[in-house]
């Protein structure tokens, strides 16, 4: 995996700086990156691609918007460095945005259709008693 491979900045802020992503999916989608690489950082990061995401929707530059981390390898992952991506979504982008970010897993993306399997795992999950965070 790469570090740090951006170099089209946008906006440099105090913790941050956004970049434009290198292979965007939509026109705007841009890349927000910690200045240090801790919990305190990626919050301040996110905090800031709602904000963004929000106020873009108001000022009509786009319909919504998806905020969102590829965290390891298996979730697609290429840049060894934290970073939060903010797309901005047009109405029309996709024939049936339903399901938003699901769509990472092609035919997955529709959640009426998820399998019981999957409800199971739920389950089994909510029934936890500990997180270690």
């Amino acid at each position: 995996m790469e570090s740090k491979p951006w170099t089209d900045v946008l906006v440099e802020a105090k913790d941050f700086t956004v970049y434009k992503d290198g292979y965007p999916v939509t026109e705007g989608h841009v890349l927000f990156v910690p200045k240090e690489e801790n919990w305190q950082g990626l919050t301040k990061c996110m905090e800031a691609a709602y904000k963004w995401g929000y106020d873009w929707v108001e000022r009509g530059y786009c319909d919504a918007f998806n905020i969102g981390q590829n965290v390891g390898e298996a979730a697609g992952q290429t840049v060894d460095y934290p970073h939060v991506h903010l797309i901005p979504r047009r109405k029309g982008d996709m024939d049936d945005p339903r399901g938003g970010v699901r769509h990472v897993i092609p035919e997955k993306g529709n959640y009426q259709k998820v399998p019981k399997a999957i409800e199971e795992y739920y389950d089994f999950v909510a029934k936890q008693e500990r997180f270690d965070f």
